[in-house]
């Protein structure tokens, strides 16, 4: 009987983020949020 075992590792760091990337992010959530309210008025209104 043959085991075969397979090490591996993995390594995370965190990634730094610049300004104009921090910004952008933060645009994007915004927009979400702002299509998340408004598909939920729509489905209340159609109920």
């Amino acid at each position: 009987m043959t085991l075969n075992i397979l090490f591996l590792s993995i390594t995370i760091k965190k990634r730094k983020m610049s300004i104009e990337e921090a910004s952008r992010q933060e645009q994007i959530k915004k927009i979400y949020e702002t299509t998340k309210d408004r598909q939920i008025s729509v489905h209340r209104i159609m109920y």
